[in-house]
């Protein structure tokens, strides 16, 4: 693996007794040029709830861009809700309905907005039987979910039940 170099450009953005948010990039070691672009441009995982505010000021201010997956998890850092969309007005309505239950949050910026669909998928397909608040998305069988949930041009195996069995995949 890469050897990458964290830097923290900014050393508190939010702060309690307990936590303190930072804001910081991830650059290549020396001798790493960048061969690929980035699937995220911005990522903040499993941040107190008191600093959504704080976190949604600083992007703005500094014209980041707020779209994205999101996640909502409880106190035992479970994800609870997952979505996409306008990252912070959509955790403030979770958080509103669900304040009891709710105690962090993630989110996501994506580069290419159209990966935002695909990554919110395989995020509640892996979480959904822990997911309590957007039944309508998760499914909790061991059926597969349905393939044009991704991208056009996406390849994909599936398994299909031949006369009553499963075919193993």
């Amino acid at each position: 693996m890469a050897r990458k170099i964290k830097t923290i450009k900014v050393q508190k953005i939010w702060g309690d007794s307990q936590w303190t948010v930072r804001f910081g990039g991830i650059s290549s070691g020396p001798g790493r040029p960048q061969a690929v672009a980035n699937l995220f441009k911005v990522v903040g995982e499993k941040l107190p709830f008191e600093a959504l505010g704080a976190v949604d000021k600083y992007m703005r201010d500094n014209e980041i861009r707020r779209n994205g997956v999101y996640l909502a998890h409880d106190s035992m850092g479970y994800a609870r809700y997952i979505g996409r969309g306008r990252i912070f007005p959509r955790l403030r309505a979770c958080l509103k309905r669900q304040k009891l239950e709710l105690k962090y949050f993630s989110f996501y910026v994506v580069e290419e907005r159209k990966h935002e669909g695909e990554i919110e998928t395989l995020l509640i397909r892996a979480a959904s039987p822990l997911l309590q608040f957007n039944i309508k998305k998760k499914k909790v069988t061991i059926s597969a979910g349905g393939f044009l949930d991704y991208e056009a041009g996406t390849q994909f195996f599936e398994r299909r039940y031949k006369r009553g069995r499963m075919i193993e995949t």
